[in-house]
């Protein structure tokens, strides 16, 4: 996926409670593992793969969301919705990166990138092997419904913060 991780996790937000702290807590974490970018073309040089990177690693949110939930359960309960928002959309955002760009589902154990399909590179630049692949579609379909369900959406409550 390359545009799809924000309105995916405004729709994961939107799917536990319509607005509010959970609402951004998951549109943060929709879009957070892509956040290696920065480092992926500022600093290390595109030296290997960006789903290498720790944000991408289903382990290690697997085990940040294990020790961060209970402790927003028992020890601050006013955080555990935005909390439990937060690390969904995280998992969606692999869920979808799995479709066509590879996550080590596996690791520890294997640093094998899973995807479901393979985007032939037939076009010079990657971005639009990936525009101009029908995997897309699913991105554009994502974007049309989190447009219109936000536009359904009554004006009041998209004020609320």
């Amino acid at each position: 996926m390359i545009t799809a991780h924000l309105p995916a996790g405004y729709l994961t937000g939107r799917a536990m409670a319509p607005s509010g702290l959970v609402l951004w807590a998951a549109v943060l974490g929709g879009i957070l593992p892509d956040l290696d970018l920065i480092w992926f073309y500022l600093i290390d040089n595109r030296a290997f793969h960006h789903h290498r990177y720790w944000v991408h690693i289903p382990g290690f949110w697997a085990m940040v969301a294990t020790l961060c939930l209970p402790l927003a359960r028992y020890v601050a309960p006013r955080w555990f919705w935005p909390t439990l928002a937060f690390f969904a959309a995280i998992f969606i955002h692999l869920c979808l990166d799995s479709i066509s760009g590879g996550i080590a589902w596996l690791w520890p154990v294997s640093g094998t990138l899973f995807y479901l399909i393979e985007v032939p590179a037939r076009q010079n630049h990657w971005v639009l092997n990936f525009i101009l692949h029908p995997v897309f579609l699913l991105e554009i379909l994502i974007w049309l419904i989190a447009l219109w369900l936000y536009l359904r959406e009554p004006s009041s409550r998209k004020s609320e913060g």
